[in-house]
């Protein structure tokens, strides 16, 4: 479907508003190998490969993981070397691991390789489509560590709305209010972007990469698929 001129307009200044906001990083914007994985992700010849796709959501968990531990806590410390002491700077504290089942666990799983001393939260929720003329949001599971005074990095692959990371979230909080938030997801809509920044403006936000739009369905334009589909087969 060809962009009107108002759409675009649209899409432009929405951009413009979010590139203003400094709570949110985006991998693709330089050339890096996060290009390659996310290009690998979205081409229907290397989908075939589930192996390959949940790979490459591993590794671009593992990049966001690099990327969001710049921003955190550290103090110097020192430690015994088999020649000497030296002194090097280490986390004060481990961040709590979270994701929305089944779609991020391989992007869990690349955070968890980096961050590997983390306790882990896990969240059953998925979209209701059937008989709906709005979008439906259902979260059957929730199972959290203690949340409260910690550091919460909530992965998801796919952020097109941002309904089902904010009621993710919401469920989390009743196990604790975290001092700082970080949401991870491979591939975003500038509207999902927009509506999490709006629920939680104190989060910081970190993307593979930011897409076009969302469609009338509500799935990213132009994304990738369903990710959990790609890389553990089809649900019935």
């Amino acid at each position: 479907m060809p962009i009107t001129p108002c759409v675009s307009f649209a899409r432009v200044y929405t951009l413009i508003l979010l590139m203003q906001r400094t709570n949110l990083r985006i991998l693709t914007e330089t050339p890096s190998l996060a290009n390659h994985f996310v290009a690998e992700l979205r081409d229907v010849s290397v989908q075939r490969d589930s192996l390959r796709f949940r790979r490459n959501l591993e590794r671009l968990g593992e990049l966001l993981a690099y990327e969001i531990s710049k921003t955190l806590p550290y103090t110097q410390q020192t430690i015994t070397t088999p020649l000497a002491e030296t002194k090097t700077m280490l986390l004060t504290e481990q961040p709590v691991l979270a994701t929305i089942l089944r779609a991020g666990l391989p992007l869990y799983q690349g955070m968890l390789n980096y961050f590997d001393k983390a306790y882990s939260t896990f969240v059953g929720a998925y979209r209701v489509e059937e008989e709906h003329t709005e979008l439906v949001i259902n979260m059957e599971y929730l199972a959290s560590t203690d949340l409260h005074d910690k550091i919460l990095i909530l992965a998801d692959p796919m952020l097109a709305t941002g309904r089902s990371l904010m009621k993710a979230y919401e469920g989390m909080l009743r196990h604790g209010k975290p001092k700082q938030v970080h949401f991870a997801a491979v591939i975003a809509s500038p509207e999902g972007i927009a509506y999490v920044q709006q629920q939680v403006p104190e989060a910081l936000i970190w993307l593979g990469a930011l897409d076009e739009r969302l469609n009338e369905r509500a799935y990213i334009v132009p994304g990738l698929g369903d990710a959990g589909d790609l890389a553990f087969g089809p649900k019935i």
